[in-house]
């Protein structure tokens, strides 16, 4: 219920609308960290919302992606993820799961030779095998 109650706070920080689905897919994303992609959302929440549409899903995510409530993640191919907004962190993806694991790391320093460059994203991935499939 706690997140619940944020997640309505934040989206009237933002200016959003507080929408039951809005906030219901803004609580998954702050209770879960198994950064689900659409249809994972999708999968949960319509079981619970008979008429949710993945379109809707779908643009909810870009709306809290370009309010910055959520973070969009492309930790490989095509497949966007996506978790709450929690500041600078990296991922690590388990190759024998796919579990996808929160990194306490610092943000990246850019060496000298970067002059011109601008840069529009950072996100650090590591992957390697996780302590439950070792």
């Amino acid at each position: 219920m706690k997140n619940y109650d944020n997640a309505i706070k934040m989206l009237k920080q933002k200016g959003i609308r507080p929408s039951f689905i809005r906030v219901r897919i803004l609580s998954l994303l702050m209770n879960a960290r198994i950064h689900p992609t659409v249809d994972e959302i999708y999968e949960v929440l319509s079981k619970e919302i008979l008429t949710l549409s993945k379109t809707t899903v779908y643009n909810t995510l870009k709306l809290f992606t370009e309010y910055e409530l959520a973070q969009a993640l492309n930790i490989e191919g095509n497949e966007l993820r996506y978790e709450a907004a929690r500041g600078f962190h990296g991922h690590f993806k388990c190759q024998s799961c796919d579990s996808i694991y929160d990194l306490n790391v610092e943000k990246i320093e850019f060496i000298d030779d970067m002059d011109g460059f601008i840069i529009a994203d950072e996100q650090v991935l590591v992957t390697g095998v996780c302590p439950k499939c070792h």
